[in-house]
């Protein structure tokens, strides 16, 4: 069973999401929020799997309670809801800890598939698509405790082989697995456990992290083809 915590500043959307979510049997909501300052609170109180965050909310915003959540209690995954699919307050929650973001025009199965893939540890957000945020909004948005952060992140980047190096590359260009494996002229199950072996060098919990990342180091650069 995966639990759920809904935070949302309009009642009706909270409603409307416990009803598509708790038709399923495995889904339930265990709690409610309007706004990121209870958020944390019932996060506190629930240990939630899944929350199911908005990032305009008045007071503490999505955005900040995300930060929170990551940092506090990264066993509760965060997913954020948005309005458009290529959002600069959807890309500032990524860097700030999301595993993912949704459009709210989202299909009942497709916000149903959503919040399981993130409870499983995923990420429900193609690196494409963040490769596109971080053109758009890279630096526009600097995220509390991010310079000590890059610092603990530079130290382990250090321990990368180069050929992890060339698999991160990969990821932060949006390809796939398969695709760094036709690059690199290896398998594809090598590539899978290389990319593993980044995830936890860096302290990465995700795909999406790793992007973020490997732009934030420079890897490849915002707006480019490639590495830089």
């Amino acid at each position: 069973m995966t639990s759920v915590l809904l935070v949302d500043d309009q009642a009706l959307l909270r409603m409307g999401f416990r009803l598509v979510l708790e038709s399923e049997p495995d889904l339930r909501v265990v709690g409610e929020a309007s706004d990121g300052a209870v958020a944390l609170e019932q996060v506190a109180a629930l240990a939630p799997d899944v929350v199911l965050m908005d990032v305009r909310m008045p007071g503490v915003d999505g955005i900040e309670a995300t930060r929170r959540i990551a940092a506090e209690h990264p066993a509760s995954k965060v997913l954020v809801l948005t309005t458009f699919d290529v959002d600069e307050y959807a890309f500032a929650a990524l860097r700030s800890g999301a595993s993912g973001f949704l459009v709210k025009s989202a299909r009942p199965e497709e916000l149903v598939e959503a919040v399981r893939v993130v409870a499983s540890g995923s990420s429900v957000v193609a690196p494409r698509v963040v490769r596109r945020m971080l053109d758009l909004f890279a630096g526009q948005f600097p995220v509390p405790g991010q310079a000590e952060r890059d610092d603990g992140l530079h130290a382990r980047l250090r321990s990368l082989t180069p050929r992890e190096l060339d698999v991160l590359r990969g990821i932060a260009e949006g390809l796939s697995n398969g695709e760094i494996a036709e690059r690199l002229v290896v398998s594809t199950t090598t590539v899978k456990s290389h990319v593993g072996n980044v995830l936890a060098k860096l302290g990465l919990r995700d795909r999406v992290q790793a992007v973020i990342a490997a732009y934030e180091f420079g890897l490849v650069r915002a707006g480019g083809d490639g590495p830089a």
